[in-house]
């Protein structure tokens, strides 16, 4: 152990208050011997109220049997989830941005009051992960991310089923373009065990980001959860934590810039989700490393897309996975120069030294890792645009689109809900471009998912004819002609907001452009008319994080140093 963490652990051990100290810890187990081993702190998310966390209980209790094998002295907390799947499209899902800060602030709090030595953080959807990291990274206490794993296909009539297949069933049955049968089929198939959404969506970007980053053992970040490997790559990231500790080998050790390119070009190789962007600043940030949302362009005009991944492509994570993981992709990469292999990772060794095994070529008879002379798409697939509608940027995801721009009329909603009830009513046409605005970190507040308009697209037939512009996000299940993370937002007197009914606005993913084709002196005019809305919350949790937090172009943070 460092020197500076032998004098946290010695705070509960020595001195003065030692005896009180002790006499509490022994009421949960310790004795005499166990006052000398470092306390480890398992967070864990566990939570039955999805099959994202659901499954992380016996991975806990393997956590804590390999901790003490490897002689520290774990201690158990949780944490809280939001369940995006279920929150979609309600006023719930305000708190699911929401929840990654409170995650990082409850991990923070519980390991800072009680002198922990290491933490091992157990998570399953989508904002465990950044919040995770982001308490790791503030405290530079040694850890390691234990993802919960992948959940496995669905299926229904021989088709292959995620989460995301019931929310275009949704759209798909509206326009009468599918049975009633099959609409019941789907959603009663589609997720059949525990395990977090099972494409390229947000859950496993952030667990593939987290294990390029370093963070997580190698292979552990597309293992499904019912899997017996998933509890022992579990175990063995307890004894790395371990012997991190000992080393005194802390997260801002492992999540230098090199580190967090190496997770941007992964995210990119992998096809991954749009809130990459926003969850990869916000750690950034928590570590303290420079990164801004235009070095998410540089790398991916760089970087190709190897993996044909849901929601656009065909395959689940689980095909990933038995097709050599994220290690395999990193190998690749590694190989044309496009990883920084000298990076330290949680198991001591270097990038290099861990992909040291791994093939530079993806193995044949699969189609899900393309080979580099074959990709998927020659350039990354998360293209930041700029214009005046968005001079901070926002994040457009460009994967399987035969068409990537369009100039049509706005077709305005403040809200996802009403933007939802005109989808769902047949009042969008072909070349129309919708915006949903006061729906950004501090209007919303908490920067709703759009996967329920953006599916319901989807199903009715309009996946590359109908634009969306929003300042809210999209779940990594959306695809299709959409932008989000629209940055300055409507509710702070963006652009969006001044955007009317019929307006022309121009998507070119080709020119990075995102424009409102109104004459400047126009907007000039509707600026002097426009007034803040009165904000929806004003008390509570929202309340106080729509007072606290910035703009999505530095990753909404409410522990922001702008």
């Amino acid at each position: 152990m460092s020197e500076s963490l032998n004098k946290r652990s010695r705070m509960i051990t020595v001195g003065v208050a030692r005896s009180p100290n002790r006499a509490m810890l022994r009421a949960v187990g310790f004795t005499d011997a166990d006052f000398d081993k470092p306390i480890v702190g398992i967070a864990n998310g566990h939570s039955t109220m999805n099959p994202c966390n659901a499954g992380l209980g016996p991975l806990a209790a393997r956590a804590e049997v390999a901790l003490k094998a490897a002689g520290a002295m774990p201690q158990s907390f949780g944490f809280p989830t939001v369940t995006d799947g279920i929150a979609m499209g309600t006023e719930g899902m305000k708190y699911s941005l929401v929840s990654r800060e409170v995650i990082a602030d409850a991990i923070e709090t519980a390991v800072q009051s009680q002198f922990m030595d290491g933490v091992l953080a157990l998570g399953g959807c989508d904002k465990n992960m950044p919040g995770a990291l982001m308490a790791m990274l503030r405290m530079n206490v040694p850890g390691v991310f234990c993802y919960g794993g992948t959940i496995k296909p669905g299926e229904w009539k021989g088709i292959p089923l995620t989460i995301v297949s019931p929310f275009e069933a949704v759209g798909a049955y509206s326009a009468g373009r599918m049975s009633k049968e099959d609409f019941d089929g789907i959603e009663r198939n589609a997720c059949p065990s525990f395990g977090a959404c099972g494409g390229m969506y947000t859950a496993n970007t952030m667990s593939s980001a987290i294990e390029a980053m370093g963070m997580s053992l190698p292979y552990s970040s597309t293992q499904a959860n019912p899997d017996v490997e998933k509890v022992d790559s579990v175990a063995a990231s307890a004894e790395a934590l371990v012997a991190a500790i000992t080393r005194g080998l802390k997260p801002r050790d492992i999540v230098t810039r090199k580190a967090l390119e190496n997770a941007i070009a992964v995210v990119m190789a992998t096809g991954g989700s749009t809130n990459a962007v926003l969850h990869l600043l916000a750690i950034a940030a928590a570590a303290e490393v420079p990164l801004a949302i235009e070095d998410f362009e540089t790398i991916r005009k760089r970087v190709p897309v190897l993996c044909e991944m849901k929601p656009s492509g065909r395959f689940a994570v689980t095909d990933l996975h038995r097709a050599g993981g994220i290690p395999q992709v990193m190998k690749i990469l590694l190989a044309h120069g496009l990883l920084h292999g000298d990076c330290i990772t949680i198991t001591g060794d270097s990038v290099a030294g861990n992909l040291k095994s791994v093939p530079e070529r993806p193995p044949a008879g699969q189609e899900v890792i393309r080979p580099y002379h074959a990709p998927l798409y020659p350039q990354g697939h998360l293209a930041i645009l700029k214009g005046n509608l968005a001079p901070e940027g926002c994040v457009a995801k460009v994967s399987g689109l035969k068409k990537r721009s369009i100039t049509g009329p706005a077709r305005v909603f403040d809200s996802e809900d009403a933007a939802m009830a005109a989808i769902l009513g047949d009042r969008i046409r072909h070349g129309d471009v919708i915006v949903i605005r006061y729906e950004g970190p501090q209007g919303g507040p908490g920067m709703r998912e759009m996967l329920a308009p953006t599916s319901a697209l989807i199903g009715k037939g309009f996946n590359d004819s109908v634009g969306l512009v929003t300042d809210g996000r999209f779940s990594g299940g959306t695809w299709g002609l959409v932008v989000g993370h629209v940055a300055p937002e409507a509710y702070v007197g963006g652009a969006l907001a001044l955007v009317e009914e019929g307006d022309p606005i121009t998507i070119d993913a080709d020119r990075l452009l995102i424009q409102l084709d109104v004459a400047a002196e126009v907007l000039q005019r509707r600026r002097a008319g426009w007034r803040q809305p009165t904000p929806r919350y004003t008390r509570g949790v929202l309340g106080k994080y729509a007072r606290l937090v910035g703009s999505a172009c530095r990753g909404a943070l409410t522990d922001k140093m702008e």
